[in-house]
């Protein structure tokens, strides 16, 4: 494929996609394309590359209907979607946590004669340059920002071919939270929920095109 052609089939996919509010329930998404969705989302990027995020696949039709009950903007989602996710965040990913120093000496390999100076300049990234000490909340929200970019590019992946999706943040954090916990599906000393997002296949097309500001309302070129 040219990258012409490359260019139109992404702008064409970012036209597809709506936030779906009701999916066919009768139609599943195949394991082969979930993976395929949920791979995007695990090679997404994330600032200074501690991926502090989880996703959880919610699939269990009692926990649903408990969390529509405490979700405004969920209330056709949760019981159609085909596949739905609740996406975690970390509550401290800093360079001292188990977590993270798991992440740079297992997984990132990172030469143990380098570690102190990464601790170091990321402690000093995370404490001076962005201030995200100041409370625990500012921790968890830059780590929920991470999450995000996740989100974004398993929508958009989804988007790709032909699978509809719903971003969702009208639930109340605290009962939902509360649900998952109950069920043994939130940590939450580790974790707190972000966002959650629906995936399937729209019940029926949108009552109208996609609207947008105009790019020169949205774009300034400093030369």
């Amino acid at each position: 494929m040219s990258s012409e052609n490359t260019k139109q089939a992404v702008l064409d996919a970012f036209s597809f996609r709506h936030a779906t509010k009701a999916f066919d329930p009768e139609k599943k998404i195949s394991d082969a394309d979930f993976s395929y969705i949920l791979e995007t989302g695990r090679l997404s990027p994330s600032s200074v590359g501690y991926e502090p995020w989880k996703f959880v696949i919610l699939q269990n039709p009692e926990i649903r209907e408990k969390l529509r009950e405490v979700s405004f903007g969920a209330q056709g989602q949760l019981p159609t979607a085909s596949h739905m996710v609740i996406i975690l965040a970390r509550k401290n990913a800093t360079p001292q946590s188990d977590y993270v120093q798991h992440l740079l000496k297992n997984i990132k390999q990172v030469p143990e004669d380098t570690m102190g100076d990464m601790v170091k300049a990321y402690t000093q990234f995370q404490e001076v340059d962005i201030n995200i000490y100041e409370s625990e909340r500012a921790l968890f929200d830059w780590a929920s920002k991470q999450t995000y970019i996740a989100l974004g590019n398993m929508m958009t992946s989804a988007a790709m071919i032909g699978i509809d999706s719903c971003p969702i943040e009208g639930f109340n954090y605290e009962k939902a939270s509360l649900i998952l916990e109950e069920a043994g599906i939130l940590d939450s000393e580790n974790f707190g929920i972000s966002v959650m997002a629906a995936f399937g296949y729209r019940a029926e097309e949108p009552h109208r095109e996609k609207v947008r500001q105009p790019i020169e309302d949205v774009v300034e070129w400093v030369k």
